[in-house]
């Protein structure tokens, strides 16, 4: 059960790390006629969802 939780725990630690190194690439400034409205509802949905998940687990 330890050994599980160990490699659990090293493939979460990996993804963090591989998910910080894409988002650590400069994203490209927005046009100012960009609708920043439009990416409100996907985000809220993801946050909803991470902390359904959080509550749950």
């Amino acid at each position: 059960m330890e050994a599980l939780r160990m490699k659990l725990f090293l493939a979460l630690v990996t993804l963090l790390m591989a998910v910080s190194a894409v988002a650590a690439a400069d994203a490209p400034a927005p046009s100012p006629t960009s609708d920043a409205s439009a990416l409100f509802v996907p985000t809220a949905f993801a946050s909803l969802i991470a902390l359904a998940f959080g509550f749950l687990f």
